[in-house]
């Protein structure tokens, strides 16, 4: 007897249709799995054994065989623990309807038969879309999520019996209402306020620019001036994420398992903050089945490295491709995957290892210098704004008067991003991201930014990165000031933040 259960596998984070087939033959009891399980899919014979007895279905005493199509992809994880008991079901005709077909499943199970959630569902959900299923089938942890996909029809289900009970129509599932997306978008509050922080209002002011550009930026300062706490609340004045920003970003993180359950999308910018002892792969992701590493889950948000010069060099290195190209691929002797690694990096530095400030005598700074070296050349030169941060004096910090907040802060960056979405074409173009031939076209500068810009070139020994490093800037600055074209002002300001230039 031969059944067909549909059910999904993630390619990085693509969903690609599985077909799951089971055939129940005669011979001696012995139970097989192809098609390139791992250890998790391996042992999912155990568990589905032990939910179907547990839930009073007999379990074939027979030969099985279960094949994963297609067999030259490898299945991981233990989300085919449902569709393979609903296969051996169908096999044995528990389940006689022809209800399971045009629909998908997936769902881990516990030895009792209930349905633990699993990675991955809202892109299950987007898979039901494209290949025009007629609904899918989950755990209930994992619906508000597959519901949040819209335009298709999710069952949540809490056993394997409630399942059979639904193919079997004599049990009822309601499907998942689909969330206001919209309303959840706008609800979101941030977790750290500006206004907390105590002066540091030149700093604000350059945060505020590569928000509003969404510039990379790294703070250099002593230690406890605040850099850590202005780069917690950088997101609260970054826009909300829209409609379609959310759903990928929760399509990442969904992927690996980090969704919060019952949380249908996640409606905050996301912050990553990793230890300077992480490795290349858990930064810019890998594995034996590669999976997204921190860049990827930073996508649309800030990826947030304290101590910038404390990580391994060679960690540092692997940042610069996909800060150019906002993805990263990852290259395997089986194919190549692409992950989406558009994010806004924001590194945090002490001028010296000690975490001073800086220092007045000869050797102090070559100290200083040879800190600062561990970060190269290339990588400061795709980092479009260098502020310093000084240490808080005792008057400010004291004082009871507060400084600029969040909300002010972002009705001037959503001002800018207005500007730029009319002019750039679009929401997902900040300047951050003009080439140098609509630079030359949407960032005409005056004859006197053209000379000033010409001179820092000269004086300073910039790059042409550096040099459009600095246009960008300048019309950012100009649209906070909702200039139409670049002056001097707005240049000198933008040369003002390549301070790692002069430094090294």
């Amino acid at each position: 007897m031969l059944a067909q259960v549909h059910s999904f596998v993630l390619q990085g984070i693509d969903p690609i249709p599985c077909e799951v087939e089971v055939d129940v033959a005669n011979g001696l009891p012995k139970t097989t799995i192809v098609g390139l399980p791992d250890a998790a899919v391996k042992e999912s014979v155990e568990r589905v054994r032990a939910a179907m007895v547990n839930s009073g279905y007999p379990f074939p005493a027979s030969r099985l065989l279960v094949n994963l199509a297609p067999a030259d992809i490898r299945k991981e994880g233990p989300a085919f623990d449902l569709p393979i008991a609903l296969g051996f079901l169908i096999a044995g005709q528990v389940i006689r309807s022809e209800k399971h077909k045009g629909m998908l499943f997936a769902g881990e199970l516990a030895l009792d038969g209930r349905l633990r959630p699993i990675s991955g569902a809202i892109n299950l959900a987007i898979l039901a879309q494209q290949i025009g299923a007629r609904g899918l089938v989950v755990p209930v942890d994992n619906a508000p999520e597959a519901a949040a996909a819209g335009g298709v029809a999710v069952y949540p289900a809490d056993t394997l019996a409630s399942v059979v009970g639904f193919l079997n129509d004599v049990h009822e599932i309601e499907p998942q209402p689909e969330p206001d997306v919209d309303a959840l978008l706008q609800s979101d509050v941030p977790e750290v306020d500006f206004s907390d922080v105590r002066g540091q209002e030149a700093a604000k002011r350059a945060l505020t620019v590569a928000a509003a550009g969404s510039h990379n930026v790294a703070m250099i300062g002593p230690a406890g001036a605040g850099k850590t706490m202005m780069a917690k609340a950088l997101p609260g004045i970054l826009p909300p994420l829209s409609r379609a920003e959310a759903l990928e970003v929760t399509r990442i993180f969904s992927s690996v398992g980090l969704c919060p359950p019952g949380q249908p999308l996640l409606t905050r910018r996301p912050v990553r903050t990793p230890h300077h002892t992480a490795s290349s792969p858990a930064v810019i992701g890998g594995g034996v089945i590669p999976r997204p590493g921190e860049v990827s889950l930073a996508h649309h948000g800030v990826l947030f490295l304290d101590e910038m010069p404390e990580f391994p060099r060679s960690v540092l290195e692997t940042l610069r491709q996909p800060m150019e190209d906002g993805c990263v691929t990852i290259a395997r002797a089986h194919g190549a995957l692409r992950f989406p690694a558009r994010f806004m990096l924001v590194g945090a530095m002490n001028p010296t290892p000690r975490g001073g400030d800086r220092p007045t005598d000869e050797v102090g700074q070559r100290q200083m210098e040879r800190y600062l070296s561990r970060i190269s050349g290339p990588l400061i030169d795709r980092i479009d704004i260098h502020v310093e941060v000084s240490a808080v004096p005792w008057e400010k910090l004291s004082g009871q008067a507060k400084g600029t907040s969040s909300v002010t802060m972002r009705q001037r960056v959503l001002a800018a991003r207005q500007v730029q979405t009319r002019r750039n074409g679009g929401p997902m173009h900040p300047n951050s991201t003009l080439s140098g031939r609509q630079l030359d076209q949407l960032a005409s500068l005056e004859p006197s930014a053209v000379q000033l810009l010409q001179q820092a070139m000269t004086e300073l020994k910039l790059s042409a990165r550096a040099y459009d490093k600095i246009r960008r800037v300048s019309r950012t600055i100009a649209d906070l000031e909702e200039s139409s074209t670049v002056q001097a002002h707005h240049v000198a300001e933008a040369v003002q933040y390549r301070l790692l230039d002069r430094s090294l």
